[in-house]
């Protein structure tokens, strides 16, 4: 099946080295198929991100694989997500997954949770 949203020859999301690396780290662990990201409602700016890991993958979701990371996007998340790169960054503080997303148009200071560009009208 073709993703809802896309474009021939460019992948959804885009990976860099250091989450693929992450990523792959997290499937051997414990054998896992791959990650899924989506968006859900909450958060202070009206939605936020989800990770979880997948042991089945959904015939739906849009799949990107890159140096043996395997991300999968849930299918309500496509348009949100198409255009992302994924980062995987580390701090003093902190360390953990980055979402560098063009359709965001508001952002809590965590960066956690994010609102989009016309979201209120598809809603409605």
């Amino acid at each position: 099946t073709d993703p809802m949203f896309s474009i021939p020859g460019k992948q959804a999301v885009s990976i860099t080295d250091r989450a693929a690396t992450h990523i792959a780290k997290l499937m051997a662990k414990d054998g896992h198929q791959g990650l899924r990201i989506g968006v859900k409602k909450g958060g202070c700016a009206g939605m936020e991100y989800t990770m979880e890991y997948v042991d089945v993958a959904d015939p739906n979701d849009e799949t990107v694989e890159q140096d043996g990371a395997r991300v999968m996007i849930a299918p309500m998340a496509q348009m949100f997500l198409f255009g992302t790169e994924i980062d995987y960054e580390t701090s003093l503080l902190e360390s953990g997954f980055k979402f560098n997303n063009p359709n965001v148009s508001d952002a809590c200071g965590c960066g956690e949770s994010i609102s989009f560009k016309g979201v209120d009208e598809l809603a409605a």
